[in-house]
């Protein structure tokens, strides 16, 4: 699967769950946390300064999913990354 143009093609990753005070709290709880954060399976030919399995945070909303292989990947474009670890 190879991404074209400005599109990435990410895996999301689950985070673990937070816990404050021995209570753990839901993803559902945790509204402030505006972003997502994803493994770039490929990345488009125009797409600078991100590489494959280079660890991303993008906006939550951002992209739409694709299903490949029984997997969930969701797609981007580089405008939506925020950070890069």
């Amino acid at each position: 699967m190879q991404a074209v143009n400005f599109y990435i093609v990410v895996e999301k990753i689950k985070q673990t769950p937070k816990t404050v005070g021995g209570l753990v709290l839901t993803e559902d709880t945790d509204k402030d946390n505006r972003y997502d954060k994803g493994k770039v399976i490929s990345k488009g030919n125009l797409v600078v300064g991100v590489e494959p399995d280079d660890v991303v945070y993008f906006d939550q909303h951002a992209g739409n999913p694709i299903r490949r292989e029984e997997k969930l990947y969701q797609v981007i474009t580089i405008k939506d990354v925020v950070l890069i670890e």
